[in-house]
């Protein structure tokens, strides 16, 4: 809702850079929070298997979701401002496009991850936590 609204209230060039600094923000804090949530899934996964640690789906979606954070920002990033420049083989607007389908992908990995939390938490008897 931010982009939209600040491309519509500001100038362009001003907007841009709104915009990408709410996005440089939005990368690395969600950087933070995947590396939190890897630790927090190993932790899980010890508990629940003390003998060896099992690589499942729910240590997956932390290490997906990381790996579109960096691929949407700090992978896509140069690209995009080297397009906007007028300079390499890929258009802005598709770059913008992949940028965007990372940031769906990186919000997908997390709901699935909360989803395979809850209904792991429901179905083993155990009251989902609300911390």
């Amino acid at each position: 809702m931010a982009a939209p609204n600040a491309f519509a209230t500001l100038a362009r060039p001003e907007a841009g850079a709104y915009v990408g600094r709410l996005f440089l923000l939005d990368a690395r804090t969600s950087l933070v929070l995947g590396v939190l949530l890897l630790l927090i899934e190993q932790r899980r996964q010890r508990e629940a298997h003390p003998e060896r640690l099992r690589f499942g789906a729910r240590l997956c979606w932390p290490i997906a979701a990381l790996f579109f954070t960096v691929l949407g920002f700090d992978g896509l990033r140069p690209a995009m401002e080297a397009a906007r420049a007028g300079q390499g083989p890929a258009s802005f607007a598709l770059l913008h496009g992949l940028s965007m389908a990372c940031f769906a992908a990186k919000i997908a990995c997390v709901a699935a991850l909360a989803w395979a939390s809850l209904t792991s938490s429901s179905s083993s008897g155990a009251a989902p936590s609300r911390a």
